[in-house]
């Protein structure tokens, strides 16, 4: 078995992801290789898509997600349609069908480019997102940041999109909060004993929303998809939008949109939005040793 395997270097809104083909193999991109490939300014990512050969039937593949820190990570909307772009330009193929740790996802990419995610169900029990308190009513939970007269931020609805997130609902610019600063604090919250992503969003019409976010395992990041979808959905359920809604990402290049619909007729999840190829390589899912492929630059592609 070859040493290497194919990468791309890829973004969703600038949700930096590395899309890696490990079909026909039997091992997997290690948390060690994902620490390296991190620190490396060229390879630098939020979340790695490792792409392995399915393992139910009527599935295209089984998609492996390891954030930046090597952890795993349950759900990555941005990631996702990322791997159907990459899958799509190689075998002219627009619709499939995924399994991950968080079960099936169905996504096609239209003739304009952009990708649909089906990101399945939202789960809002409290032990099931999970919290480590019982709470009936998660669509607001007793938790805040800075004194209790006066708190920054306050009562934020949870959620799980196939991982937890915490949402805190701001009435100013998202971009104007120290989420670097708030971010770990409340990402290792004891409230979350499997960490949490947390997103400041701003509701700025009944069909649009501002946010961003601190995700699990990656820090600060230019988008989280899953995100966007727990963050709409959780706006639908207290009322402050509609069930279709322009989620703009205040933090990604041009303050990208991604739709998100959370269909009334199944209670799914649904994510539209653009995937990005920037170059391709090899690389070594042992050790994270790289290298680019010059004969397919961004300008040769």
């Amino acid at each position: 078995m070859s040493a290497t395997v194919e990468f791309a270097k890829m973004n969703g809104l600038g949700n930096k992801i590395l899309v890696v083909d490990m079909r026909g193999r039997g091992d997997r991109v290690t948390p060690a290789a994902a620490i390296a490939l991190n620190a490396g300014p060229d390879t630098q990512f939020d979340q790695i898509m490792a792409i392995h050969d399915p393992k139910a039937a009527g599935t295209d593949a089984w998609i492996d997600i390891l954030n930046s820190d090597g952890s795993k990570a349950q759900a990555c909307g941005n990631g996702t349609r990322c791997v159907v772009q990459a899958l799509a330009s190689e075998t002219g193929k627009k619709v499939y069908t995924f399994q991950t740790v968080a079960g099936i996802l169905n996504a096609i990419e239209h003739e304009d480019g952009t990708i649909s995610v089906d990101m399945g169900k939202p789960v809002f029990e409290w032990d099931k997102i999970p919290l480590a308190e019982e709470f009936q009513d998660t669509s607001r939970i007793e938790l805040q940041i800075g004194p209790i007269d006066n708190p920054v931020l306050h009562s934020p609805s949870v959620a799980s999109m196939g991982n937890p997130h915490a949402i805190f609902w701001v009435d100013r610019d998202p971009m104007s909060f120290d989420l670097g600063r708030f971010g770990p604090l409340l990402e290792n919250h004891p409230m979350f004993p499997e960490r949490a992503n947390i997103t400041l969003a701003q509701v700025t019409s009944q069909s649009s929303i501002t946010t961003r976010t601190w995700e699990r395992g990656a820090g600060l990041t230019l988008a989280c998809g899953s995100a966007a979808c727990a963050t709409a959905v959780s706006a639908a359920r207290t009322r402050r939008t509609g069930r279709e809604v322009a989620v703009k990402v205040a933090s990604s290049p041009n303050q990208g949109v991604l739709t998100i619909e959370w269909r009334e007729r199944d209670g799914h999840v649904i994510m539209t939005g653009p995937a990005e190829w920037e170059w391709s390589g090899t690389l070594d899912p042992s050790t994270g040793a790289w290298s680019r492929d010059a004969a397919h630059g961004a300008e040769a592609r």
